[in-house]
């Protein structure tokens, strides 16, 4: 027969004094303290183009976003407060709001209070107060406004005209002058 170690031995002493020196030493060790927050820099007034770095207005109310890649075809859009075109609409609307990204197009006509163009416009459009076009923007067909900003490289073309009241010429009548 040959000799073997005894299954069940007698631990080491070192094996465990190892132990408890690892988790004294644990105990021990000192805890990374946080890292302090660096001081926030006070905001500086720097003047600039108003016109190239002025933010869209803000979206308030009901608001419809069409997506990039989304084809919006023969609506009437009403009720809405902004709407927004990542994709392509033709639509007739009466809004508050229009926003059309660079890549969106919008195709039909359109009675808006406050207009920014990014993308592509065609169709009749009226804009009772302000109509912003931007350096990727390309507005064309019958457009009324009433204050206009064009970009640098911003586009407009064909039939332009300020003022937004769509009046009627009155015929006076007749007089007759004595002499």
């Amino acid at each position: 027969m040959a000799l073997q170690t005894p299954f069940f031995g007698k631990r080491e002493p070192e094996a465990f004094g190892v132990r408890n020196n690892l988790a004294q030493a644990q105990a021990l060790a000192p805890r990374p303290q946080p890292l302090p927050t660096p001081p926030v820099a006070e905001p500086v007034d720097i003047p600039v183009d108003t016109v190239a770095v002025q933010p869209p207005a803000k979206a308030t109310g009901s608001t419809l976003t069409v997506g990039p890649n989304i084809k919006l075809k023969g609506v009437e859009i009403t009720d809405c407060d902004t709407l927004v075109v990542e994709g392509t609409v033709e639509a007739t609307m009466d809004s508050r709001l229009m926003q059309i990204t660079a890549a969106g197009a919008f195709k039909g006509s359109a009675d808006i209070d406050i207009a920014e163009i990014h993308g592509a416009f065609d169709g009749e459009l009226t804009v009772r107060d302000k109509l912003v076009i931007y350096a990727t923007g390309r507005v064309t067909g019958k457009v009324r406004y009433g204050k206009l900003v064009i970009e640098e490289g911003g586009q407009l073309s064909g039939e332009i005209a300020f003022g937004t009241a769509k009046t009627v010429p009155v015929k006076a009548p007749l007089q007759s002058i004595a002499a």
